[in-house]
């Protein structure tokens, strides 16, 4: 198979499973609490159902309402172009694309942003404050993270970083380090527990969910594709940054590894959401920054 097929294939299997990590979230969740909770494709219904329904649009919004649901799943896709999954050559790489991810991460939240703020609601723009506030504290884990990588690795793209530091980078353990502080950013971006709760409608203390109130239909559908995506695509950096390196070991094995790890992952998340309440909104930014000065350790460690 060639490598373009392959990416290709990868970016498939990304919008076919991506959703399969909620049900696994939502069903760990619930035996966790002795219940025998919603079936695993529940979040393939909901989608489905919100496709083929109509839109209603507020006379109050104008085209950036609209267009915020599809330029936020656009940029998570064309981040799933970038980011390598089982150590295979992504569709797109070059030097410095590591750069362009968090930018495209940037772009999908700052079209939440504005869609939310285009409605003109004070409550949507309250949740809007708190997304920008927490997002401003966990792009610098994000980003320090992966530089600590590319020092490791001696590159500054992704396909040559994740699935390669190896025995070497975690003999020094910047590899473990930048993965507990992506793992925090992991919960922040996609709005889970103890950073934000996705199932609250406590209205003061909603964060990502009050600012998608206002879709409906198949608007409504589209931003749970891009919440579904973007669990898969930071997923896939924890994955490939805490996986050993598998340049020599088959594609089954390698392909395996990721899926597994991924499930893994949504597992680990519905543990950490049973065991763990909401923190108080004060707390967060403490938190992050926690999670950047992980990664200011691991950077301080491989440059030593």
């Amino acid at each position: 198979m060639s490598a373009t097929l392959l990416a290709i294939g990868h970016i498939v299997l990304a919008l076919v499973g991506a959703p399969l990590l909620l049900g696994i979230i939502n069903r760990t969740k619930a035996v966790f609490a002795g219940r025998r909770g919603q079936p695993v494709l529940q979040p393939y219904f909901d989608i489905l159902k919100l496709m083929r329904k109509g839109a209603v649009y507020s006379s109050t919004t104008t085209w950036i309402f609209r267009a915020g649901p599809a330029v936020t799943l656009a940029a998570v896709l064309t981040g799933l172009c970038i980011v390598p999954f089982a150590g295979a050559k992504p569709l797109l790489a070059f030097q410095g694309d590591l750069i362009l991810i968090a930018y495209l991460l940037a772009l999908s939240r700052l079209m939440t942003v504005l869609a939310a703020i285009d409605t003109g609601s004070s409550f949507e723009g309250m949740g809007a404050s708190r997304e920008l506030t927490f997002s401003m504290l966990a792009e610098p884990a994000l980003f320090v993270g992966l530089l600590a990588l590319a020092r490791v690795t001696h590159s500054l793209s992704l396909d040559g970083i994740l699935y390669k530091t190896g025995v070497t980078g975690w003999s020094i353990g910047a590899p473990a380090l930048v993965a507990a502080a992506l793992f925090v950013v992991f919960l922040t971006e996609n709005a889970r527990l103890p950073i934000d709760d996705p199932d609250t409608h406590l209205e003061l203390t909603m964060i990502h969910e009050v600012m998608v109130l206002d879709h409906g239909g198949p608007d409504l559908g589209l931003v749970q594709c891009g919440s579904a995506l973007k669990l898969w695509l930071l997923g896939i950096l924890i994955v490939g940054v805490a996986s050993p390196n598998l340049a020599d070991a088959s594609l089954w094995l390698r392909e395996g590894f990721a899926v597994a790890g991924l499930a893994a992952l949504a597992v680990l998340v519905g543990i950490v959401e049973s065991f763990m309440a909401r923190m108080r909104l004060m707390k967060v930014p403490q938190l992050l920054i926690g999670a950047g000065a992980l990664s200011v350790l691991a950077a301080i460690l491989v440059l030593g």
